[in-house]
């Protein structure tokens, strides 16, 4: 009975664990960077599939992925005790100390660049780097002291993208850089449809992610609209390129308009309801436009 319960004991620490390095890794948001990487390879990819380079691009992707959360959340950890969303973090709540989620997510960071650099090429490894250096020291201190963090951010938020064309072709290019665009111009209408929502929580900790010094209002309304539009010829960029067919340029279109829509309701009323609905928008935008980009591709 007591090996038992001692088993029992054991368990449950290494669950609470494994759950703790989930919350630090943020393991849906790490797997969603890499379904971009991943869909974006395949989009590039037309001959027979190299199922290593694949395996490659997705174990280094969320290894880099992970380390850059887990850095942010280190430096982040007194901030994130303020707001309710990220309270319960393990090391804001200090069920990890700064070294282990330091140590572990530099040597996870170390590991998935140099899988990258090894598997794929040297450039796509450079490309890791930038991602996690631009994210974890460059956007995350950015975040309390100016909005133009999330234009910041958006460089390291669109690079999966690029990274997974350039782990295929080995160069950055015209058609690279148009996926790239598009989840560049993405993230203003997702994000910032998520940073209206959660505006009390930022503020509780400082953070400045809304573009309009008022927060909600007008402004942030309109700027968020403005990116929104430019995701409509945007859509259509890679048919030009060659990347796909027209269905999917078509769908980059409604895509771009679904986005504009909910943007422009938001900018009608300013109204929290009008917020999520465009933040739900966001969510269906991309897998729908990238996996549109891969199925009819030229």
């Amino acid at each position: 009975m007591i090996t038992t319960e001692k088993q029992i004991g054991t368990l449950s620490l290494l669950n609470g664990k494994l759950q703790d390095y989930s919350q630090l890794v943020k393991l849906r948001l790490s797997s969603l960077v890499v379904f971009s990487s991943v869909v974006t390879y395949f989009t590039a990819n037309h001959g027979s599939v190299n199922w290593t380079e694949v395996a490659m691009l997705a174990i280094g992707g969320f290894m880099v992925t992970g380390a850059a959360n887990g850095i942010n959340q280190v430096i982040e950890k007194d901030f994130d005790k303020l707001m309710l969303r990220t309270a319960n973090r393990p090391v804001a709540t200090n069920r990890m100390s700064v070294l282990e989620a330091s140590l572990f997510s530099a040597i996870l960071g170390i590991i998935g660049i140099a899988i990258i650099a090894l598997f794929l090429n040297q450039l796509a490894g450079f490309l890791a780097l930038a991602a996690l250096l631009s994210y974890a020291f460059i956007y995350t201190p950015m975040k309390r002291i100016t909005p133009i963090s999330v234009f910041v951010g958006a460089f390291p938020g669109a690079l999966p993208t690029l990274l997974g064309w350039v782990a295929l072709t080995g160069k950055i290019d015209a058609s690279g850089l148009a996926l790239f665009g598009i989840q560049f111009f993405w993230q203003f209408p997702h994000f910032w449809s998520i940073a209206w929502i959660l505006d009390d929580d930022y503020k509780r900790a400082g953070f400045k992610m809304l573009p309009s010094t008022t927060g909600r209002d007008k402004i942030t309304a309109l700027q968020t609209l403005a990116f929104s539009l430019v995701l409509i010829p945007f859509g259509f960029i890679p048919v030009q390129l060659g990347i796909a067919g027209p269905i999917a340029g078509i769908v980059g279109i409604l895509g771009g308009l679904m986005l504009s829509y909910f943007a422009f309701k938001l900018y009608k009323t300013c109204e929290m309801k009008e917020a999520k609905k465009l933040m739900f928008a966001s969510f269906l935008y991309l897998p729908l436009v990238q996996l549109a980009y891969l199925i009819d591709k030229i």
